[in-house]
């Protein structure tokens, strides 16, 4: 068995569908579970949808039904299984107009509708194209998750659960992605692009021999395209490689996504729905080594980030600063992805949210404390990369050379990556002068 995902890119449309539809088809043999993702777009017209209701502004549902009824229409099948989901979204949207309330938990339920709807679409798609389909709502099939709305995360029990409702299914599973059940009943999502994430989870529990990831390119890339034209698919990566990468702001994995198939040593591929002919990006443990001839794999970026400081002579030769520190940025929900420290001072980066100021305002309280924005974090990713002698003195001459400022560095922390700091200006000058350098 194998479980295939396709996101918003592949499935943005009538046309699209149909790709889709052939391309399973020809893997109909290796008994494929499915997980789609909502319409490209259709997700942020969905949280766009809670704001506007405040504002007793309900008019984007229209062009959303309308979108689906215009795909369903070309795909020639019928959208009357899809109209209840209207009537609920509906409902919702002008519970959140009356009461003037918008909550995480009603946001996540808003979200919930592009997958849901896709699905319905999807699998109609597929038994028009002679292909036995069902649609499966995750949360229905399994998928139990805890009540961190917008960033929830598989309970334990989740496995035997998926397992037990997947062995009822006769026909194809076409799931939804992004989206689970808390034990009390609510619908809660995985995070932005979590589709890829509950594709691992379903793969993890259900013991796959593969878990595939479909999307519009043509697998792991030594850099963003966008950024720099020349960069080129890798062939394979290793698990943790591919981790860094997520974490550090690849764009085609979910940073969760790994975990539930490095648990199970279950390989993972990165495949373009448009070229279903190239062979893509394979994630396993241990790949071979000296793919491409240099150490370095892919150069990462994560824009955004803001460099929080905090500094006080008590600090030197001190004990207990740094647990208070984190501490405080835990208390407020802040992800921290770099740290530096001296004697009397520490420096994280962060990428921020809602208690960012009440943390500078606790730590002023004992610190004297500093935050710097427009920051981008950029990651140079291989194994090995840390005992290599003289990748550092290449990617920070590369850099140098460039005209570009270093503000935080970090290597040591993990064995695959050098991380470091600059404007968020400059990622794609530093980018692109890495690439040149490492990837001729």
């Amino acid at each position: 068995m194998i479980v295939m995902k396709f996101g918003g890119s592949s499935v943005a449309g009538a046309e699209k569908i149909s790709r889709v539809a052939a391309i399973v088809k020809g893997r109909l043999k290796e008994k494929p579970v499915l997980v789609v993702s909502a319409f490209r777009g259709v997700t942020d017209d969905l949280l766009a949808l809670g704001p506007e209701a405040l504002k007793d502004d309900l008019s984007r549902i229209t062009a959303i039904k309308k979108r689906h009824q215009d795909a369903a229409k070309e795909l020639g099948v019928d959208f009357a299984p899809l109209e209840p989901l209207f009537v609920e979204l509906r409902e919702l949207a002008r519970g959140v107009e009356l009461l003037r309330e918008l909550t995480p938990r009603t946001i996540d339920r808003l979200a919930s509708f592009g997958e849901r709807l896709s699905a319905r679409l999807i699998a109609a798609a597929f038994v028009k194209a002679g292909i036995p389909a069902l649609a499966v709502d995750a949360f229905d099939a399994g998928l139990l998750v805890d009540g961190r709305f917008g960033g929830a995360n598989p309970l334990p029990e989740a496995d035997a659960a998926i397992a037990k409702a997947f062995a009822s299914f006769k026909e194809l599973p076409v799931v939804t992605g992004f989206i689970g059940r808390t034990p009390s009943g609510e619908i809660a999502t995985l995070g932005r692009n979590g589709s890829d994430y509950t594709a691992t989870i379903l793969g993890a529990a259900l013991g796959a021999k593969e878990i595939q990831i479909w999307s519009d390119t043509d697998g792991i890339m030594t850099a963003d395209p966008r950024i720099v034209p020349s960069a080129q698919p890798l062939s394979t990566l290793s698990f943790d490689e591919a981790c860094e990468l997520a974490y550090y702001g690849g764009k085609v994995l979910h940073p969760h996504t790994l975990v539930p198939a490095m648990r199970k040593d279950i390989p993972v591929r990165v495949l373009n729905t448009f070229k279903p002919e190239h062979p893509g990006t394979s994630i396993i443990a241990k790949p071979p080594k000296g793919q491409g001839g240099t150490i370095l794999k892919s150069i990462a970026f994560k824009r955004r980030q803001s460099i929080v400081s905090a500094s006080s002579p008590k600090m030197l030769s001190g004990h207990g600063f740094l647990a208070r520190i984190f501490a405080t940025l835990a208390r407020h929900e802040l992800d921290v992805d770099m740290v530096s420290t001296s004697e009397v001072s520490v420096s994280a980066t962060t990428s921020g949210g809602p208690g960012l100021q009440a943390a500078l305002t606790e730590l002023n309280q004992e610190f004297e404390t500093s935050m710097e924005t427009g920051k981008a974090v950029v990651c140079a990713v291989g194994d090995g990369i840390q005992a290599a002698r003289g990748v550092a003195a290449d990617v920070f001459a590369a850099v140098s050379g460039a005209g570009v400022n270093v503000r935080m560095i970090s290597q040591g922390a993990s064995k695959n990556n050098i991380a470091f700091v600059v404007d968020d200006a400059e990622v794609e000058k530093t980018v692109g002068a890495l690439h040149a350098r490492f990837f001729k």
